[in-house]
């Protein structure tokens, strides 16, 4: 196997007198599909978020393509976050006063794309996540797993090498979940992006290459723990 493409070791996080995440530590290879499981409040989603530089670890390392994240200023995890990472959240956290093209187009412009390049881009991803027709729409007039298939295409559209997605069909019923996680994995594995999955449901997970277990702040593989 090639060498991982972000690769965390012996995290640990606080936050005040409660210890999130004590001593985890995981590897992400690329074009994989890691899920990250647990029970909630077992750090799962804080070990997504130090992997993703919007949480700095108060101890450990993570390295991303050999780079130090932790070391990292501001301005250059920012600057991941909008080249390299992409995210999908539990609730899309789209922009409500844009429409969903100009949603899916809002990190190519950020990064300096001129509107009209930006949105035939995005228009590309609406059309390859199933939801084509809906870039004039705002994200209030869709629906839920609509609106998740847009931040998906939001998450993808910058070509990243890693997509964080915590509990991405947590608001969704099962029908729309599995049609966002299938339509996820496959554009991911499409454009060899590793997606790391937050989720506490098995029929998620199932999407998964692999599974890791968090359990009081620890990271253990499935294998180890079944």
């Amino acid at each position: 196997m090639t060498e991982p493409l972000l690769v965390a070791n012996d995290l640990h996080k606080a936050f005040g007198p409660t210890q999130a995440l004590r001593g985890a530590g995981v590897a992400v290879h690329s074009g994989e599909v890691l899920a990250i499981m647990g029970p909630s409040g077992s750090g799962k989603s804080t070990l997504l978020h130090c992997l993703a530089g919007i949480v700095r670890p108060d101890s450990g390392s993570i390295t991303y393509q050999g780079k130090d994240l932790v070391a990292m200023g501001d301005g250059e995890r920012s600057a991941l976050r909008r080249t390299d990472f992409g995210f999908v959240f539990q609730f899309g956290q789209l922009v409500p006063e844009l429409t969903c093209l100009e949603n899916v187009a809002l990190p190519l412009r950020l990064n300096g794309a001129k509107r009209k390049v930006a949105e035939a881009k995005a228009q590309q991803w609406l059309d390859r996540l199933e939801v084509g027709d809906l870039g004039g729409r705002r994200p209030g007039d869709v629906s839920g797993g609509q609106g998740q298939r847009v931040a998906v295409a939001r998450a993808l559209v910058t070509g990243p090498k890693v997509v964080f997605a915590d509990e991405p069909t947590g608001a969704l019923d099962s029908l729309n979940g599995e049609k966002v996680m299938r339509l996820l994995t496959d554009a991911a594995r499409g454009t060899h992006a590793a997606v790391v999955l937050v989720t506490h449901e098995p029929r998620v997970a199932a999407y998964s290459d692999r599974e890791i277990v968090v359990r009081d702040g620890h990271a253990h593989d499935r294998e180890l723990v079944a």
